[in-house]
């Protein structure tokens, strides 16, 4: 069952008198600063992963030119990662 409206309006007055608006801020400052240092995190390893991905593509491009041996090239290449 979920609270209505009314039931989360009390317990938000609640939690704001227990804690203070200022320290209420200050956990939700945190808690952005937080998400924002993940999300940043989370791209730089995307970035790293873009930048080992066209090197895949190179070869397998440049095998595409020699026929016939470049499902061998290619998968000689993906044993050796």
């Amino acid at each position: 069952m979920a609270p209505s409206f009314w039931q989360i309006l009390i317990i938000l007055l609640i939690v704001i008198l227990l804690f203070g608006t200022k320290r209420l801020g200050g956990l939700g400052s945190d808690l952005g600063k937080m998400i924002k240092g993940f999300k940043s995190s989370m791209s730089e390893e995307e970035e790293e992963a873009s930048k080992a991905q066209p090197d895949t593509k190179k070869v397998e491009a440049d095998d595409d030119s020699k026929g016939a041996h470049s499902t061998e090239s290619v998968s000689e290449q993906d044993k050796t990662k």
